[in-house]
């Protein structure tokens, strides 16, 4: 059976087309540039690579031209072929604890929560909306949300220490991001150990990140919040910072306070701090050069990840696993190492030589460690295609 797992964004539109008798990858690419001059597609296939302008007015075009050439390319014979299409959405607030077959009271809900993820809800309605056009309503439209996993924390976990009718009324709390990662790495976690029962901390660390404390394959506290701007250092991104500093800084500079936010989006994080580079592996690139604003950046970054480790160490009351996947948490080997060296208290002990292994599967702990530690690719697509084929058997 044939599932296409899809990410709409603002101007871009990612897929990847999945045999799911094996969970094969048949295709995946990403369309770029939607309504923008210079729209462009990728498509990786049988070991090939296509790349070509077109012009994409909207998100409708993309989906037309992503089908036309599935079959043009022979990648698949019909459009029947694909049975289910599987939807990354950001934020389901808190009504979503789980993947959902899409109907029009979700797409509704998704318009209403536009002011949670106002760049990513409208573009995620309008892939759903592309793809029901150009399929028809026997192909099955799925929804797996970011913020789903997330919303087994507990009261004291997602409220913050605020008016409480901020919550009641306007729906300030927690409500974390990067659920589909980290729920993917506490069902690897199982696969390891053979049982449920058990405590780890996942950190998916890439140019966006977030930590989170999962005990029994629930999530019980996580980095991000409100927004995806608070928690650990990110590329771009400040994470936790005080407050005050906006309108401190609103008076200084001249800026309203969307401004300021913005400004913590996307300009501060690596890229803020060492004044080079969003990238960690520029980062270290530039540490090899003698920049010191390079070094300081990676410093903060280390010691806000082992924050956030330590503290959920504490919150769990011990754990069985420490996990690491996304860009930095699977290929940056003097970041891992730092982050483990600094959890040595803790009883964490890695194999120096396993660690260097960048973007694979690996155990890094070693036998003296009293906490396991592995690097985990993750697999968001593969995850969405299993919620999908799931409904698809179920309904």
């Amino acid at each position: 059976m044939k599932i296409i797992s899809i990410n709409a964004g603002s101007s871009s539109l990612k897929f990847t087309l999945f045999e799911m008798d094996n969970e094969e990858v048949i295709a995946s690419g990403v369309f770029e540039r939607i309504g923008i001059e210079g729209s462009k597609y990728t498509i990786k296939y049988n070991g090939e690579k296509i790349e070509q302008e077109i012009e994409l007015l909207d998100h409708t075009d993309a989906v037309k031209v992503l089908l036309e050439k599935l079959i043009d390319l022979a990648i698949i014979k019909s459009l029947d072929e694909i049975k289910g299409v599987g939807h990354r959405l950001v934020h389901g607030k808190d009504k979503y604890s789980k993947s959902v077959i899409i109907t029009d009271e979700v797409i509704e809900d998704l318009e209403a929560f536009r002011e949670f993820a106002p760049l990513h809800n409208p573009a995620n309605v309008l892939g759903i909306k592309a793809f029901r056009e150009a399929l028809g309503e026997d192909t099955l439209m799925v929804g797996v949300f970011d913020t789903a996993f997330h919303q087994t924390m507990e009261k004291e976990a997602y409220l913050y220490p605020v008016p409480y009718k901020w919550y009641e009324n306007y729906g300030v709390r927690k409500y974390g991001f990067h659920g589909t990662s980290h729920r993917f790495m506490a069902l690897s976690m199982k696969e390891i150990l053979g049982r449920e029962n058990f405590k780890m901390i996942s950190c998916h660390i890439g140019n966006g990140g977030s930590i989170c404390a999962i005990d029994n394959m629930k999530c019980i506290d996580t980095s991000m919040g409100f927004t995806p701007l608070a928690g650990i250092m990110m590329g771009t991104r400040s994470g936790d910072v005080d407050p005050s500093i906006i309108p401190y800084v609103m008076e200084k500079e001249g800026k309203n306070a969307s401004e300021v936010v913005d400004d913590l989006n996307k300009v501060s994080g690596l890229l803020g701090l060492s004044e080079c580079s969003s990238d960690m592996r520029d980062i270290l690139s530039n540490i090899e050069q003698g920049n010191e604003q390079a070094l300081l950046a990676k410093k903060k970054y280390v010691r806000r990840v082992v924050d956030y480790i330590a503290q959920y160490y504490v919150l769990l009351g011990g754990v069985d696993a420490i996990c690491f996947t996304a860009g930095v948490g699977e290929n940056s080997v003097p970041v891992r190492k730092e982050i483990c060296e600094s959890l040595a208290c803790l009883g964490v002990k890695i194999d120096l030589e396993l660690n260097e292994k960048r973007g694979e599967f690996v155990k890094l702990s070693t036998d003296e460690s009293k906490i396991l530690v592995y690097v985990i690719p993750t697999d968001e697509e593969l995850m969405i295609a299993r919620d999908t084929l799931n409904l698809i058997q179920n309904r």
